[in-house]
C-alpha cells in the first residue's frame, strides 16, 4: 500500500513545463529580446534576461545555468569553443528597425535623420549584440553616402546594457531615435514608433540555443530546447514577430 502511494505521489506534477529534475526550477539565461516569448513557452522556469554578452561573460566565470540563448551566434560559439556549452543551434531571426518616441519630437524620419546634430540617440553598448548590429547599419549607411564627413552626426547620448534599456530610453522620450529588434517594438506598441530599414542594410541576426555543459537540471534543459525548437515554440516565435530559420 505505501509503495503504491509513493508511487502515485511520484506521478503527480509531472504536467508539461520543463522546469524541475534534480531539484530546483530550471535555469535559463536570456538574451532580453526573448523575455516575453520564452516567459510564455515557460513560467515555471527561473529565467536571467540580459546582454548576450554579459551571459556569456557570467558563465564563463562559472555562473550556474542550464540553458543558453543568444542574440547572436558569436558567444554561444564562442562558449562552445571553450567547451562550456553544447553544440548550439539556430531557432530565429530577426532585423533591426530604427525607434522613435510615440509623438516623434526629434522629427526623425529615417536614416538620414542621423546626419542632423540636433538628434539624441540610444545605442546598445558595444559587445551587445543589438548594439554591434546597430553600428553596421550605420557604418553601411555612411559608406553610401557622397560625403561620409560627419556621418552620423547624431549625439550618441546612451549605450545600455540590452534592447530593453534602448526601448526604454525611447519610450520615456530620453532619446530622438534608436535602433532595436522588430520584435521589441511589437513588445511595446503605442509607446514607440518604428521606422523601416531598408533589407540591403540589414546585418544577419540570428538567435543560437544550447544546454550548459554542465547543468543541473540537463533533461529538463533538453524539455525546453525541444519546446522552443518544436511546434509550440515556433509558433510562438512567429507570433511574437520573428522569423524563423
Amino acid at each position: 500500500m505505501l509503495l503504491a502511494t509513493l508511487a502515485l505521489l511520484t506521478g503527480c506534477g509531472s504536467g508539461g513545463s520543463t522546469s524541475g529534475g534534480g531539484g530546483g526550477a530550471l535555469r535559463v539565461d536570456a538574451a532580453a529580446s526573448l523575455t516575453d516569448v520564452f516567459q510564455q513557452l515557460d513560467p515555471k522556469a527561473k529565467f536571467q534576461f540580459a546582454g548576450s554578452d554579459q551571459l556569456a561573460f557570467q558563465l564563463e566565470q562559472g555562473a550556474q545555468a542550464d540553458v543558453y540563448a543568444s542574440a547572436s551566434p558569436k558567444y554561444p560559439e564562442k562558449l562552445y569553443a571553450e567547451k562550456l556549452v553544447e553544440r548550439p543551434r539556430v531557432f530565429a531571426t530577426n532585423s533591426l528597425v530604427l525607434i522613435v518616441p510615440r509623438d516623434n519630437p526629434g522629427h526623425v524620419a529615417g536614416l538620414g535623420s542621423l546626419r542632423q546634430p540636433h538628434v539624441k540617440l540610444v545605442l546598445g553598448a558595444p559587445g551587445v549584440p543589438v548594439g554591434d548590429y546597430a553600428r553596421k547599419i550605420i557604418d553601411r549607411y555612411c559608406s553610401m553616402q557622397a560625403s561620409a564627413l560627419k556621418c552620423p552626426a547624431a549625439r550618441v547620448v546612451s549605450e545600455e546594457q540590452d534592447v530593453k534599456g534602448v526601448v526604454a530610453k525611447v519610450a520615456l522620450g530620453e532619446v530622438d531615435a534608436g535602433f532595436a529588434y522588430a520584435t521589441d517594438v511589437k513588445a511595446a506598441t503605442g509607446k514607440v514608433r518604428a521606422i523601416p530599414i531598408a533589407a540591403d542594410l540589414q546585418p544577419t541576426v540570428q538567435y543560437e540555443i544550447a544546454i550548459v555543459l554542465n547543468a543541473k537540471h540537463h533533461a529538463a534543459a533538453e524539455r525546453f530546447v525541444a519546446l522552443v525548437t518544436g511546434s509550440r515554440g515556433r509558433d510562438a516565435l512567429r507570433s511574437a514577430g520573428f522569423v524563423l530559420p
